[in-house]
């Protein structure tokens, strides 16, 4: 066994974005794509000596020949200690789980969350710091800087190791130890919610699915649901990861989780549908012919903390993006509690939790979380339902409607644009926000816009600012209009559209959601000319 150096050049289109760098497979394929990156990650470390190291992924196309690779570039760079979920395996709430727990300097996660799998589909990688969490901006710009200037990587020639045997093994001086990927995040689970609660519930006939969408989500679904929690045999479909994950995209909305969403709307619908996505960190909770909007989800179980045996002490304040409704906001009043709003992307809810500021936190990119982790967290949200309806006797239904009767609902919906020519998208942004100072005033219908401006936030904890965090359009009712350009794609630009309506009367919480804000979407096509400029007749999604 040997520690080679070899000679390489700068990859420039290696920047990372707020979920990591994500790729399409055959980018990643290229002679030493990933080895430049994985290099620039360990440079940005310094000293990787005697560290130890948590690795692991969602299952997806290459997903086990980048593990064998990092494993051979970390024991080259001295580290001491890497755990690896077996197969390759760990979702990213399981990874933060194992760095925290462990004491680890940080973890690599190998997925695309959401996005497709498979030779032709995409792949991803992001670094995750001690906390457990993915690594903020000033890390990210950093690893950036190195793969422009990056010469040469170091790797081991060890052949490679078996990722299926849990126990140890050894690369040079480094340990490697082979997980179970599933034990210490449910071990973690049974600490917060009341899983006696939860298993009779089942016991007295209450019935559920939850669609793993051939993602990481499955295994631990089945390991939970209906090996701890005792649910039948068959709640979980779909539930074995594949590396095309089927063939489907494994994005948990009423889109791409149609097969769940049929179930749930037949006449012998379950009494509660869940699903997760790709890498497990997204959810979406479905009931009979009902599915929860994510910022209803983070509203209710703001609302509802006390039911689950980890948050009994209350909560110190939530989180959520800009774009997610303000549903919660109203919860935090009434209970007392700061609410923050803050960018998109994870990274941002990290500083508040670690400074026991928030205590849940949510976007409505279906992702919900809690200070158990810096990590959003799929199976944990489902959890928490579950502890919900078995406390409270009630349907997933009636949680829904009495809580909207109590807070007044939030209409809300999101359009997502995908694969825009990149072009075409920065100059529909850039039109928009020279149109901002000249908003403020005007008359649409029913609807007089009180500000309009692009986001910026201020770290409470760090006092870092980012700005042009998205263009927000806000009505003198509180009626918002958001546009943002994503960066999970990887092919052009996805443009998101959000629009948000309150409505106090509960006797106006039947309408339809794009009924109810058709006067908005119709404001947002005068303002930004999204048909015109996209050629697009209609979004790729709506949710």
């Amino acid at each position: 066994m040997t520690i080679q150096t070899v000679a390489t050049t700068p990859m420039p289109d290696q920047r990372p974005g707020t979920s990591g760098l994500r790729k399409k497979v055959t980018v990643f394929q290229q002679p030493a794509y990933l080895e430049n990156f994985v290099q620039s990650v360990f440079d940005t470390l310094d000293d990787c000596a005697g560290q130890t190291l948590v690795l692991g992924g969602d299952g997806r196309f290459f997903n086990r020949v980048a593990v064998q690779t990092i494993l051979k570039m970390a024991a080259a760079h001295g580290f001491a200690k890497v755990l690896v979920g077996q197969g390759g395996i760990l979702s990213t709430p399981a990874l933060s789980c194992i760095v925290r727990q462990q004491g680890a300097c940080g973890g690599i996660v190998l997925s695309a969350s959401h996005n497709p799998g498979g030779p032709d589909g995409d792949f991803g990688i992001k670094y995750n710091i001690a906390n457990g969490g993915p690594a903020p901006s000033n890390i990210t710009e950093t690893i950036f800087r190195h793969t422009q200037a990056i010469r040469q990587y170091h790797i081991s020639d060890v052949p490679d190791i078996d990722l299926e045997r849990l126990g140890h093994a050894q690369i040079e001086q480094m340990q490697v130890e082979i997980i179970d990927p599933v034990a210490a995040y449910a071990d973690l689970m049974e600490t917060l919610f009341d899983f006696a609660a939860i298993r009779r519930l089942f016991a007295g006939g209450f019935t559920m699915r939850f669609d793993g969408m051939h993602a990481v989500g499955g295994p631990y679904a089945t390991a939970i649901l209906e090996g701890r929690l005792g649910a039948t045999r068959g709640t979980v479909i779909n539930g074995v990861p594949l590396e095309d994950f089927g063939g489907h995209h494994p994005d948990p909305n009423p889109v791409n989780a149609a097969e769940l969403i049929g179930l749930m709307a037949a006449l012998d619908a379950p009494d509660f549908g869940a699903a997760s996505d790709g890498d497990a960190d997204r959810n979406m909770i479905l009931g009979r012919g009902l599915d929860v909007t994510p910022s209803d989800s983070l509203a209710i179980l703001a609302a509802n903390a006390l039911v689950a045996p980890g948050y009994q002490g209350g909560i110190k304040g939530v989180a959520r993006s800009m774009p997610t409704s303000q549903a919660v906001d109203r919860v935090a009043q009434e209970l007392g509690v700061p609410c923050f709003e803050t960018p998109t992307g994870w990274k941002f809810f990290g500083n508040l939790l670690d400074a026991d500021m928030v205590t849940l936190c949510g976007e409505e990119s279906y992702g919900t979380g809690s200070n158990h982790i810096r990590e959003k967290d799929g199976v944990w949200a489902v959890l928490y339902w579950l502890n919900l309806l078995a406390a409270s006797g009630k349907s997933v239904e009636q949680i829904v409607h009495e809580h909207w009767a109590r807070f007044g609902r939030n209409y809300y919906s999101r359009h997502d644009y995908e694969a825009i020519d990149s072009a075409v998208a920065d100059a529909l942004m850039n039109r928009l926000r020279e149109q901002l100072p000249l908003l403020a005033g005007q008359v649409h219908g029913a609807y007089t816009i009180d500000f309009a401006d692009d986001f910026s936030y201020t770290d409470p904890v760090d006092l870092s600012v980012s700005h042009q965090q998205g263009v927000r359009i806000v009505m003198t009712n509180g009626s918002r209009i958001v546009l943002r350009l994503s960066g999970t794609g990887t092919e052009g630009a996805t443009l998101r559209l959000y629009l948000e309506q309150y409505e106090p009367d509960p006797a106006r919480h039947a309408i339809p959601t794009q009924q109810a804000l058709a006067g908005l979407i119709e404001i947002a096509e005068q303002l930004a000319q999204i048909k015109v400029r996209t050629g697009r007749s209609a979004p790729s999604v709506t949710t």
